[in-house]
């Protein structure tokens, strides 16, 4: 399905307008822009699932679209975000909604990251489609293959042959992609401006 993205050339645009919007559904937003995860593992990650010592953030695979579990690196400005988030909401979820169920937590809906584009006056983008503005730019500004991109965004590989033999989940070069595209996300680009490649292959 086709979701209006956000072009990349604008994200760091986009992001420092973000960064002035107020309240838990931005900050949620910023992190899944920064981690490009679907919206919906996001609202529902735990702090159980994140480790800030070791900058891992580990989706179990009951959440997530494959059933398969997800290993995402956390770049410094997913970190100090999650930090902050940790000394004022220290319950269950990472991002919770505003009501309690049962003495427990909810998770904020789908709409409520969708309000805050709203609130920007940006209804021409959706908060899933962010996950295609961060291919958009690995594939058109860094030398990262597109195998390491597509394990970025946890998509299940179609190829059985290439799934059979593909058994890691190049972790550590994920680190680097994932720090490149949160300083790139810092980066506001003038009109005009030559972008420079990032990334390595062999790195």
């Amino acid at each position: 399905e086709h979701h209006p993205a956000l072009p990349w050339i604008e994200m760091g645009a986009f992001m420092t307008d973000l960064r002035k919007q107020y309240g838990i559904a931005a900050r949620a937003l910023e992190f899944a822009i920064l981690t490009a995860a679907r919206p919906g593992e996001v609202r529902g990650a735990t702090w159980a699932e994140i480790d800030l010592d070791n900058a891992i953030w580990i989706v179990p695979p009951e959440r997530m679209k494959a059933g398969k579990e997800h290993r995402v690196p956390l770049s410094a400005k997913a970190l100090e975000l999650l930090k902050k988030q940790k000394e004022e909401f220290p319950g269950e979820l990472v991002f919770p909604g505003s009501k309690v169920r049962d003495g427990k937590q909810t998770a904020m809906s789908d709409m409520t990251l969708t309000a805050v584009l709203r609130r920007m006056e940006r209804k021409d983008i959706t908060v899933h489609g962010f996950r295609s503005s961060f291919h958009d730019w690995a594939s058109e500004s860094t030398a990262y293959p597109n195998e390491m991109v597509e394990m970025a965004l946890a998509h299940t590989i179609g190829n059985k042959v290439e799934a059979a033999y593909r058994r890691g989940d190049l972790f550590k070069k994920r680190c680097r992609m994932m720090n490149d595209w949160s300083s790139f996300c810092d980066t506001v680009i003038k009109a005009g401006e030559v972008i420079p490649m990032r990334g390595n292959a062999a790195a």
